[in-house]
């Protein structure tokens, strides 16, 4: 059971759902490098045009991204077993790096704040398996309920989260700093916030550049405090 100390005066907040990546820990430039460096044998027009892919269409699992820069940059598809070894590349390039790379700023403090009051979800493109490795790795799991990643994807991951936990989506905030947490929102009845990311959200979106003012952003939504 959660400790009931939030006080809410509008929309009870039952929870929140987190990306990872640019949101919590600050490694989207530990990706976007990963992607050059994965792609570094072709020359620098198909590597930049890899990573501009890859910077557009974040909180997207990277399987989805190889088998594009494959198919429609370099023209040569590739087949499951060649897209599985590039995907394993891609994790060696970066599980140890993103493991070390800082939290992003005001982070910490607000999973501090919140700790045991309301369950807390991370909802990630990045595989399932290497991202609650990450997280034990970096011993955030007791932060969260939920840990969940690629293959799914983040709206299904919403739904069947909305109905296990028995939750409102109009009571309930997703954190993302992707037009794809946005659209995730979107597409579920979430709110949303944004930390700003590689692509602008819609011009309507409370985008913050990091979490340091999170605590006041959902108190605009839900006017909830902490007691």
């Amino acid at each position: 059971m959660f400790r009931e100390n939030i006080q809410m005066t509008n929309n009870q907040l039952q929870a929140i759902f987190f990306d990872f990546d640019g949101v919590i820990i600050d490694s989207n430039s530990t990706k976007t490098e990963a992607f050059r460096t994965l792609f570094s044998g072709y020359n620098e027009q198909i590597i930049d045009a890899v990573v501009a892919h890859h910077r557009q269409h974040g909180g997207i699992s990277r399987v989805e991204k190889i088998r594009f820069a494959h198919e429609h940059i370099i023209g040569q598809p590739l087949t499951d077993e060649q897209l599985a070894r590039w995907a394993q590349r891609y994790s060696e390039l970066v599980v140890e790096k993103v493991i070390a790379v800082p939290w992003v700023a005001g982070a910490k403090d607000f999973l501090d704040s919140i700790r045991g009051s309301l369950p807390v979800f991370v909802i990630s493109g990045t595989p399932e398996d290497e991202l609650r490795r990450i997280i034990d790795r970096r011993e955030m799991t007791g932060y969260f309920q939920e840990i969940l990643g690629s293959p799914i994807r983040k709206p299904d991951h919403v739904r069947n989260l909305l109905t296990g936990y028995r939750l409102i989506p109009e009571c309930c905030l997703f954190v993302g700093d992707a037009l794809a947490d946005y659209q995730a929102a979107m597409d579920t009845g979430l709110h949303f916030i944004g930390i700003r990311g590689e692509v602008p959200f819609p011009a309507t979106t409370l985008v913050m550049s990091d979490c340091r003012g999170l605590q006041k952003a959902v108190s605009q939504i839900f006017l909830w405090k902490t007691a």
